[in-house]
């Protein structure tokens, strides 16, 4: 009996991770996306009601995103989409730059031909959105853009690299909803190409050169001056 029972709440257990996680991957795709702004308020009741689950599954989807710097949990007030500083941008993009290169020589390591032929579809895909309007087809590129730099991680093999990626994309992705200035921010696409064809031609030092530029070309694009509060007369030169 009691084996039984043990199994039955370590399955209890696995029901309510996996419920969580689906919740985590839900709401972190709606910030990638930027449907989620940063500053949106995330309570436990909301997002309980939204998936049909218990608040205390809730919370620990919440919980799980606050510790991938996702959410911001404040006392008293609750859950909200995090709202990086500019210096938490700066280090999201360095971190970019320590990591990218040694994914992008990971996975040419190991790139098989439909892998590189995988990247090429999404490009494809990518510059075919960019050739659509509307607020659908935008998300639907930022996510496209980001998928790109995910797939080199999973093809590099390291899953601890792919779950940095996971969460360095997400950030970026936030970063760029606050700061960006215009839509080269979502990743240049033929950038994308230039990098997949260095690495079709085993030029390593090359795309990882490349790498390095498209991701100082994203932040470039963003406006991370630190911006001084004025008052209300400042404001409309009164």
């Amino acid at each position: 009996m009691k084996s039984a029972a043990k199994a039955v709440e370590t399955t209890a257990d696995d029901t309510a991770e996996t419920g969580s996680q689906q919740i985590r991957d839900a709401i972190r795709d709606a910030i990638v996306e930027r449907r989620l702004s940063p500053g949106t308020k995330l309570s436990e009741s909301d997002v309980g009601n939204l998936f049909n689950v218990s608040r205390t599954l809730a919370r620990s989807a919440l919980q799980a995103l606050a510790y991938e710097g996702l959410v911001s949990v404040e006392k008293n007030r609750g859950a909200f989409v995090a709202y990086p500083s500019p210096d938490e941008a700066r280090q999201i993009f360095a971190a970019r730059r320590l990591i990218e290169p040694g994914i992008l020589r990971e996975a040419a390591a190991r790139i098989t031909p439909s892998q590189i032929q995988h990247l090429r579809q999404l490009l494809i895909e990518e510059g075919r959105l960019m050739g659509e309007r509307g607020q659908t087809a935008r998300r639907a590129e930022i996510k496209a853009s980001g998928d790109f730099h995910l797939t080199l991680a999973s093809i590099s093999g390291n899953t601890i690299m792919q779950r940095f990626m996971d969460e360095l994309v997400a950030r970026s992705s936030l970063v760029i909803a606050l700061y960006g200035q215009s839509t080269v921010s979502s990743c240049g696409h033929s950038e994308h190409g230039d990098i997949v064809d260095a690495i079709e031609r085993k030029d390593l030092d090359k795309a990882c050169q490349l790498m390095l530029h498209h991701i100082a070309h994203i932040e470039a694009d963003l406006d991370l001056r630190e911006q001084k509060s004025v008052g209300l007369k400042e404001a409309f030169d009164l």
